[in-house]
């Protein structure tokens, strides 16, 4: 085979396998992602969350701060060194003082044990803080994940009607091109696909603005522009009453817990102040010598604890107790009652939702259905056919939108007790 020939089938091969390439990169299914992980991919990028999580490293180095001990305190000094040249002789020089001394605090009270304990308590609130955080991130994009969902299934249905109806429509245009049907009775069902037409472009459009919402929640840079996202509307019963669920969420709210925390810390502050208010001692030696004299020296000093004693900030850590407390309680009644107001909302959803589920929905599919047979055979009129599609689509979609609020409803719930998991 020549050389040239060679090199062109080479080339054409070439090209062959980059357009199958392209092709199949162009035909690839976009990026699907499940609820469990958008709140995964939400956790690990959303940037207020971050920056709330620094709070925790920040109070960790506290940790280290509070633990230090005192440094000693190093000094020297010279006495009765001769200022003009000639007076530097040996005699004066010898007659100099010298001295150095080294000093140390000596704390009393276990106030660094104490300064311990308080920064560790504040790093346990931290904590729960942070996770309050995310059990609220976690609910905002399970949200905006059931909105997701709500909008695929509207665009589903709406697509679904379309492709009905334009079936409708051409059996239509065969009924009036055979006289079987009036030119009017014509115009009012290519009317009525106008409305299917516009339901589409509607849905098109909100589930567009879902995925933007959802994705700006999970962080740009967890899925492509053009990703999707991954489950259906569906019922899921709870069997739990309001009051185990309310004992649910007193184990697992953390804000609650925080709470709780808030007093631990409150009170390792008023240990504290009273650990401040003991006076430290300060022990020096020195060395000093003098006129060929050397000698060492012991010295104990501690302030008189005679106006301040800390009674101020003992006082004031002694108040925080108080507030602490009222916080927690108050944080006790909201966990409560916001388990009861979420039970209460999935409840009622809850019934809603069996009242389409108890034979409504099949009720506007067979309405439907017998009035678009009546119509094709002249036993119905074109209104009747025509309210009767209008009446099931919209029982289709309030049903649709029932089954959202229900699963957004158990979403709340959830925010409400502190868990995913419901029994």
């Amino acid at each position: 085979m020549p050389h040239y020939v060679s090199r062109s089938l080479a080339l054409l091969l070439t090209l062959l396998g980059a357009s199958t390439l392209a092709l199949g990169q162009s035909t690839e299914s976009p990026v699907r992602i499940t609820l469990d992980e958008a709140v995964q991919f939400a956790l690990a990028h959303d940037h207020a969350l971050q920056a709330a999580r620094s709070a925790i490293v920040q109070s960790q180095d506290e940790e280290t701060t509070a633990n230090l001990r005192p440094n000693p305190v190093l000094g020297a000094d010279v006495i009765g060194l001769p200022i003009t040249p000639n007076e530097f002789t040996s005699t004066n020089i010898d007659q100099t003082e010298f001295d150095a001394g080294l000093s140390y605090l000596f704390e009393r009270g276990k106030k660094r044990q104490n300064r311990l304990k308080a920064a560790q308590d504040i790093t346990a609130q931290t904590r729960s803080t942070v996770s309050d955080n995310e059990r609220n991130l976690t609910f905002n994009v399970a949200s905006q994940f059931t909105n997701a969902l709500l909008a695929e299934s509207t665009l589903s249905f709406a697509q679904q009607d379309l492709d009905s109806f334009q079936k409708t429509v051409a059996i239509s245009e065969a009924q009036y091109k055979a006289g079987a049907m009036s030119e009017g009775d014509l115009l009012k069902i290519k009317l009525q696909l106008l409305q299917f037409q516009t339901d589409v472009t509607a849905a098109e459009l909100g589930k567009q603005q879902a995925l933007a919402a959802l994705r700006q929640l999970v962080g740009f840079e967890s899925v492509p522009i053009d990703y999707d996202v991954a489950g259906q509307l569906e019922y899921e019963k709870v069997s739990e009453n309001l009051e185990g669920l309310q004992a649910l969420a007193i184990k697992d709210r953390p804000d609650l817990r925080a709470a709780q925390q808030g007093i631990t810390a409150a009170k390792s502050q008023y240990v504290l102040a009273k650990a401040d208010g003991k006076q430290d001692i300060t022990g020096t030696l020195n060395y000093t010598h003098i006129t060929g004299y050397n000698s060492v020296s012991v010295i104990f000093s501690m302030p008189l604890p005679i106006f301040d004693r800390n009674q101020g900030e003992i006082a004031r850590t002694s108040a925080a107790i108080f507030q602490a407390q009222e916080t927690e309680a108050e944080a006790s009644e909201q966990v409560m009652t916001d388990v009861q107001t979420a039970y209460e909302t999935m409840k009622t959803n809850e019934e809603t939702l069996q009242i389409y589920l108890s034979g409504y929905l099949e009720q506007a599919k067979q309405s439907v259905t017998i009035s678009q047979y009546a119509y094709q055979r002249g036993a119905a009129s074109l209104l009747d056919f025509l309210d009767a599609e209008r009446s099931y689509r919209d029982t289709e979609l309030a049903y649709r939108q029932q089954l959202a609020s229900y699963m957004l409803a158990l979403e709340q719930l959830r925010e409400a007790i502190g868990t995913r998991k419901l029994p």
